[in-house]
């Protein structure tokens, strides 16, 4: 069975469909529905929910675009509200379980935690979300780190409690996503 013919891609109700670069690995066991773009040599785990398909005010849906070389792990799950996109940006990893929900930008070289979740916010480049963190309302500057269980809802939570990633973040984010790659490649095989 070609790969093709084993992942479950569906159409949202506005007819989009997604567009699936053909180096990604997109496991049988996700679904990936609507106006979703995933980049090359991005790799989905089982279980993974990736959906646009909440049509906008304008009568649009907006896109979920998963950056070159990202990782979406088993379950995690990936919306957005009607008129607003979810952008993951380019070597990022979204861990077992979490959330992101739309509107949310997500920039290049982040972590999202196992079970963390991430809404109506930008994190940028190199910030990581540690497990089981909330991320809320807020915008993160580059290197951005949230503690484990951690909850940021607002700039002043911001201030208190995001620090800034260290070599051990770095090596760790740097690992999960030369990890992935090796079995987006292995799959793929």
């Amino acid at each position: 069975m070609s790969r093709a013919d084993s992942v479950s891609f569906f159409a949202n109700p506005s007819g989009d469909f997604p567009q699936v670069d053909p180096t990604a690995y997109v496991d049988p066991a996700a679904r990936v529905i609507g106006h979703v773009i995933i980049g090359a040599n991005v790799y989905v785990g089982p279980y993974a929910v990736i959906r646009a398909d909440e049509i906008g005010d304008d009568g649009q849906v907006q896109p979920v675009i998963i950056g070159d070389e990202s990782n979406v792990q088993d379950g995690v799950v990936i919306h957005a509200l009607g008129g607003t996109e979810v952008r993951v940006g380019k070597r990022t990893s979204l861990a077992h379980g979490c959330v992101v929900h739309g509107p949310a930008v997500i920039g290049d070289g982040c972590f999202v935690g196992f079970n963390a979740v991430v809404y109506n916010c930008v994190l940028a480049a190199g910030s990581f979300v540690g497990t089981s963190a909330v991320v809320q309302e807020v915008r993160l500057s580059d290197n951005a780190l949230v503690p484990h269980a951690g909850a940021v809802l607002s700039k002043e939570d911001a201030a208190m409690y995001v620090k800034t990633t260290g070599e051990k973040e770095i090596q760790f984010m740097e690992k999960i996503i030369n990890t992935n790659l090796l079995l987006t490649k292995g799959y793929r095989q």
